[in-house]
C-alpha cells in the first residue's frame, strides 16, 4: 500500500483568487477512490474552523493542479491546461488517476470553473 501526503487547493472563488490549502496525510492511494476523497475534503471543510468562510460553495470537482517535482502552471489559481486531469470517475482509485505522493489537487465548483475559463484574465480585488 502506498501512503501519501496530498495538498488540496480549495477554491472558493476564481475571480477573487480565494484559495485555502488543506493538507491530507496518510492517504492510501491504492485503496481510496475519488468519491471517498471528495467526502473527506467536504467533511474537513465543514468541521475545520479555518474553512468556515468556504462552506457556502457547492464543491463538486477535483482536478490535478501539479505533481511533485514537475513544472507548475503559470496560473496561480488553477491549472487551466490539461482538462483531462479533471477527475470524473468517482469509483477510480487515486493511484489509477496518476495521483502520487505530494500531488496538489484543486477542489472547486465545476460551473464556476467553466465560467472562469471563458475569461481567465478577469480579476476582482474588492
Amino acid at each position: 500500500m502506498t501512503d501519501a501526503i496530498i495538498t488540496i487547493r480549495i477554491i472558493k472563488n476564481f475571480e477573487y483568487r480565494t484559495v485555502k490549502n488543506l493538507v491530507l496525510q496518510n492517504i492510501k492511494l491504492d485503496i481510496m477512490t475519488i468519491g471517498e476523497l471528495k467526502k473527506i475534503i467536504i467533511e474537513k471543510i465543514n468541521v475545520t474552523p479555518a474553512f468556515k468562510l468556504f462552506r457556502n460553495v457547492d464543491y463538486d470537482t477535483l482536478k490535478i493542479y501539479m505533481k511533485a517535482h514537475r513544472s507548475k502552471t503559470q496560473n496561480l489559481i488553477i491549472n487551466l491546461d490539461n482538462d483531462e486531469w479533471i477527475l470524473n470517475d468517482e469509483n477510480a482509485s487515486l493511484s489509477s488517476c496518476n495521483i502520487e505522493n505530494e500531488t496538489e489537487l484543486s477542489f472547486f465548483n465545476r460551473e464556476a470553473y467553466e465560467a472562469y475559463k471563458s475569461h481567465p484574465d478577469v480579476m476582482k480585488w474588492e
